[in-house]
């Protein structure tokens, strides 16, 4: 019985298998069309708003069910027409069916959507996209497995352990792409085994190849569960003879059960420990379990944006919390008196001290700490920065950095999201806290073809 204009249902009003005909009316954020049945979502692949489709029901949950496309009925405008399937049923690139204008303007429309779900009105500015918002990725970490008794590469299908066999990702530097090829296909001329996680034998995990956008440098890493990679040497002379810009060959081990790809044992097998790229004017050094940036372009455009909008003068105190390998604090440490980063992994901490030295930047501190906890300390010992930088996982702030960001008393208050739903939750908490949002909200495609969506939002203190 509906009650306030909402319906309640005993059973969902569709079925398996059944077909339905309805209109694409949004997006979800893995890249599913919506279709609504008396109000009860159905999520469908490959399906844009706009759209009508006839779809089949393939999975009905109490709440919402999964279909398919069975006939395309009305196509949109904005689909883009020569597309890979793969891209799409992979979860590689979820947006790859929408012509990019339009991704960009759905990732603008989140961002406004979710600061109105909790009352706040707030101008959100065009998405900043790419000149080209294909092959960006400089970083690739590509399971392994057996598939029909042959070693293969390629991608989980969406929401499983099976492996669809890719070659090309599509958002990927096509020289990584090339290298994870060559790479698998060494391994298979050597008869070197892929890992199963159900018999726990085998040898290879992951193939993991990153390189410098600008450097050209080449990482390659075989992950294997065991504590030997075989024919090291001999897989080293073959990708030196195929990958010309290789730099560094690296055997790294894990051995544990869990869902983390890379282990803390690295060996390097041929070349440097490490490779190098540049970000703003310095030089970056990348090991094998580095965090950095995996699309630098646009990387540099959302510090130097994060950078403007603090308008930073050279006798500021900045803070720049979940610092990672300092890209942020090294970037601004020209511009300011001193910044201070604060980071909980150790290995980020050790690279961005070592970035510090290598750019011959001498104005930094890096404390290893949990984020949270070093600002409530340096908040009671009375550090008063003018600007505070944070930069945090999807999760977004905790309660506690919102209360030591507003015990510190910053002038500016800088966040940079990769998650406007959490975004949006804080700034409600910042507000209170007795900040006010400076001028529009800046979005910033640093993930085209998916959902993903990167803010720039500057919060000032009320007088």
């Amino acid at each position: 019985m509906a009650k306030a204009n909402r319906v309640y249902y005993t059973k969902a009003p569709v079925t398996k298998n059944q077909e339905i005909e309805g209109e694409v009316v949004d997006i979800t954020y893995q890249g599913m069309g919506v279709v609504k049945i008396e109000n009860f979502p159905i999520f469908v692949s490959d399906a844009i708003p706009g759209e009508v489709v006839k779809v089949g029901i393939t999975k009905v949950q109490k709440n919402f069910a999964f279909g398919r496309v069975v006939t395309r009925l009305k196509e949109s405008p904005n689909r883009v027409k020569e597309v890979d399937q793969v891209a799409i049923t992979t979860g590689i690139a979820p947006l790859a069916n929408l012509k990019y204008e339009a991704q960009l303007a759905f990732k603008q429309q989140q961002v406004e959507q979710l600061f109105k779900k909790v009352n706040l009105d707030v101008t959100v500015n065009p998405t900043i996209g790419m000149e080209n918002p294909t092959e960006y990725r400089n970083k690739a970490q590509v399971p392994v497995q057996e598939v029909n008794g042959r070693l293969e590469t390629g991608f989980y299908r969406r929401g499983s352990h099976h492996l669809v066999p890719v070659e090309h990702f599509y958002i990927q530097d096509p020289k990584v792409d090339e290298a994870v090829t060559i790479t698998r296909d060494i391994l298979r001329e050597l008869n070197i085994s892929a890992y199963n996680e159900e018999t726990k034998r085998g040898v290879v995990r992951h193939i993991m190849a990153r390189r410098g956008f600008y450097s050209h440098e080449l990482m390659v890493v075989i992950v294997t569960n065991t504590k030997r990679l075989p024919e090291a040497e001999t897989i080293a002379e073959k990708l030196r003879a195929k990958l010309p810009e290789l730099k560094s060959f690296i055997h790294n081990i894990n051995n544990h059960d869990t869902n983390v790809i890379m282990g803390q044992w690295n060996e390097t097998i041929w070349g440097a420990d490490e490779i190098h790229d540049q970000l703003m004017n310095k030089d970056f050094v990348i090991g094998p379990n580095s965090f950095y940036q995996v699309n630098p372009q646009t990387t540099a455009k959302l510090y130097t944006l994060a950078a403007e909008k603090a308008e930073l003068s050279s006798t500021d105190l900045v803070v720049d919390a979940y610092s990672g390998i300092g890209t942020i604090t090294l970037s601004v440490a020209d511009q300011v008196q001193k910044v201070y980063g604060v980071e909980v992994v150790e290995e980020a901490v050790e690279d961005a001290e070592k970035n510090a030295r290598h750019n011959q930047i001498k104005n930094v501190e890096f404390i290893k700490a949990d984020a949270p906890e070093q600002m409530m300390k340096w908040a009671a010992e009375g550090l008063k920065p003018n600007v505070v930088f944070v930069d945090p996982p999807r999760k977004g702030l905790t309660s506690e950095l919102i209360q030591a960001v507003s015990a510190m008393n910053p002038e500016t208050f800088v966040y940079i999201s990769c998650n406007p739903a959490t975004l949006a939750r804080d700034a409600v908490e910042i507000i209170a806290e007795g900040f006010e949002i400076d001028g529009p909200v800046q979005p910033l495609d640093q993930f085209p073809q998916t959902t993903h969506v990167e803010t720039v939002t500057v919060f000032k203190k009320q007088a």
